[in-house]
């Protein structure tokens, strides 16, 4: 079987599944026949098994033990269930770190950790490098081509770095082939400063708490060398597993906004994006979490441009979270729903049944301690698995977007380590975000870039506090404004390059001219401060109107070339301008100088939508807490319309050529949805 027809199986299925761990019940022979029937009850249709099963699998070092194995699969693909097959990488067997303590961790304390705990290995270590291939390739040769074999699930939520000699001896030889010569490397980390500079290579160690912490350069390559290492790692685990059979596809499950690894490095080695969700619903406002989920929903999404599997989430409670909060009725429904709508063609959890011992037996589970379906949870995710089931046909569907916004996780790391302009809450995600909502509250399908990725096929690209520049990204976006395309920047952009060194000369540094704007200085405000901005000049729209509040940081700017929509309100820099706008060859750029609250953006970007014509496929204004996203092909296009609240929402009528997929009702007409509700509603594009 080709890779391209494994892939093509997963645009065929929504999937339904869960993290399954039967070695925890090898002692009840029974247990195995009993999920299984109950994985039928919950329509599920795929497990994630082996994930940390190396201590059953190779109980003695050479020995390994495939008999229980063989049977959980056999038994699942007899009854119509598919498997992820994972690597236990992620959790080594006691053995393994007692004959070779090298391959434990380091930490930033320059101390060996003790056995325990996961992910607690040198990805550098030559020896956990030969014990990893070989169980990999055991695996492969044993289940490689078994029919229920569709996907390696690579290790376990990759994270964490190891500051051992080989990994300090690994950093050295990344940045000499970086840099070439020491007088690059001090050139480009400022090593003058503090009288830093070195003069031989092994004078360099990785940042530590009790050594070097105050060379940003060095810290932003420290992050770079893991993110690269972990890559390499990865590649390693894949070449063995792939020794066998090499069409089957390959999936690593990411983190929540992980601040270790570059999740845009990976996009070329996996096959499929995955991600393990576990918002915290009900501490705060819903809709706002909601928001804060789809966002990652849809970079996880953009990373490849095509759907992604959610690998983990919980059918109730999270037990590691500060507080275990259970998911209300129809909150599980609802936002393993919201996945589907941003993407993804799986719900799967962690985990199906709960564990007895160990940290996580309180986390939630599909299958809880007494083993019975008679439960809420239970039949919650039996009535999504009925409703995935139903919903076949979205898995080949798609997002297309004609909006970019620019998140970058290196960019990220610059800016929190920057010491200034504040060093506390320049909140890089939340402007990000800021922008991000705009879209989703008026149901505009968004793409994430960044730096190094390509900026073509799109009409609006914004760029959110473009601290550094790299991948010569400033040329990418005076290409697309050249062209045609619009672009809207903000404060604390064109600063340093991409090893956190200040630009000389006039910043937005190389857009200037595109920006039609200099930035002189910036602002920071307290927590108690704030200033306003108000219109002098309305866009065609007219939305963007009157005053709005600014925060946080506000960006001393001159004119040059572009012309003046917003002045301060306040301060000595009232009457300065703080929204701009240049018209450039083809296109044009709009400059923010400052964080302003949600409405700015919600109006400015309803301006621009309806300047550049990017029409949602549903034009409806939806109550406050209340999404849509959407999901097509050429033949067909899917609305979700989800209600985040606890109260009854009013909805306006969505057209004559929608009919709802999850309800009797009439989309004509005004309706209403339920407290945390979704209503999946369908129309023909032929």
């Amino acid at each position: 079987m080709k890779n391209v027809d494994k892939m093509d199986w997963f645009s065929n299925h929504l999937l339904h599944g869960a993290d399954y761990n039967p070695e925890q019940w090898l002692h009840d022979p029974t247990i195995l026949d009993q999920d299984i029937l109950l994985m039928k009850q919950a329509n599920c249709n795929v497990m994630s098994i082996g994930i940390f099963s190396w201590s059953l699998l190779e109980p003695e070092e050479g020995k390994y033990e495939w008999d229980w194995m063989d049977q959980v699969i056999n038994k699942l693909h007899e009854n119509g269930i598919s498997i992820f097959l994972a690597t236990p990488s992620g959790a080594r067997p006691v053995w393994l770190a007692q004959s070779y303590p090298e391959v434990l961790r380091v930490g930033p304390n320059r101390q060996r950790n003790l056995y325990g705990a996961r992910h607690n290995h040198c990805y550098t270590s030559p020896i956990y490098r030969e014990k990893i291939a070989q169980i990999n390739q055991q695996l492969s040769a044993r289940y490689a081509n078994h029919p229920a074999v569709q996907l390696w699930h690579i290790s376990n939520e990759y994270g964490g770095d190891c500051h051992c000699d080989l990994c300090q001896d690994a950093f050295r030889t990344w940045l000499q082939q970086k840099y070439e010569t020491l007088d690059q490397l001090n050139a480009q980390w400022w090593t003058t400063f503090w009288s830093h500079r070195y003069t031989d290579w092994s004078q360099i160690e990785s940042p530590a708490p009790h050594g070097e912490q105050g060379t940003h350069g060095l810290n932003l390559d420290w992050k770079r060398f893991v993110t690269d290492q972990t890559l390499n790692f990865m590649q390693h685990e894949i070449a063995a597993v792939k020794t066998s059979q090499p069409t089957i596809p390959v999936t690593t499950n990411f983190m929540y906004y992980f601040e270790g690894l570059n999740y845009f490095k990976f996009k070329q080695t996996i096959d499929i994006v995955s991600w393990d969700n576990y918002p915290t619903w009900h501490k705060e406002d819903n809709g706002e979490i909601a928001i804060d989920t789809a966002m990652f929903h849809d970079m996880m999404r953009s990373i490849k441009r095509q759907p992604f599997l959610l690998m983990e989430s919980s059918p109730s409670s999270t037990n590691w979270q500060s507080v275990s909060k259970l998911k209300k009725p129809g909150m599980h429904i609802l936002s393993s729903m919201q996945a589907v709508a941003h993407g993804s063609n799986s719900v799967q959890y962690f985990q199906w049944r709960k564990s007895r011992g160990a940290s996580e037996k309180f986390h939630g589970a599909v299958v809880s301690h007494n083993g019975s379906p008679n439960t809420r949870v239970f039949r919650e995710v039996a009535e999504l698995g009925t409703l995935l089931h139903e919903l076949s046909e979205v898995a080949n569907t798609d997002q297309v977007a004609q909006v970019a916004i620019v998140y970058d996780w290196e960019n990220k790391w610059a800016i929190e380590d920057s010491e200034g302009p504040r060093n506390k809450g320049m909140g890089y995600k939340e402007e990000v975000q800021l922008h991000y909502q705009a879209f989703l509250q008026q149901g505009v399908t968004v793409d994430f870039v960044d730096m190094e990725c390509e900026l073509e096929g799109y009409e609006l690209v914004i760029a959110p506090m473009l601290y550094m520049q790299r991948a010569g990204f400033e040329l990418k976006l005076r290409s697309f404004v050249e062209k045609g395309g619009t672009l809207v920047m903000t404060y604390w952009s064109g600063i340093v390059n991409e090893n956190d060194l200040v630009f000389l000369g006039d910043a937005p540094h190389g857009l200037t001219d595109i920006a039609g704007v200099i930035s002189e200085e910036i602002d920071g405000l307290y927590e108690h401060e704030h200033n306003c901005g108000e219109i002098t000049l309305q866009l065609e729209g007219r939305h963007l109107a009157g005053q709005y509040t600014c925060t946080k940081l506000c960006d001393q700017m001159h004119l040059h070339g572009a012309e003046i929509l917003m002045v301060y309100t306040d301060n000595f820099y009232a009457d300065r301008p703080v929204l701009t706008r240049h018209r450039y060859k083809k296109g044009q750029t709009y400059y923010i100088g400052s964080q302003f609250e949600p409405k700015f953006y919600q109006d400015l970007y309803q301006d621009l939508l309806e300047q550049l014509s990017i029409h949602p496929p549903v034009q409806a204004q939806m109550p406050e807490g209340v999404f849509i996203s959407t999901r097509s092909n050429e033949y067909v296009e899917y609305v979700f319309v989800q209600n985040f609240t606890e109260k009854h929402q009013i909805i306006p009528a969505l057209g004559e050529a929608w009919t709802a997929v999850n309800a009797e009702v009439d989309l004509r007409r005004i309706g209403s949805l339920k407290p945390l509700d979704i209503l999946v509603a369908k129309r023909s594009l032929i």
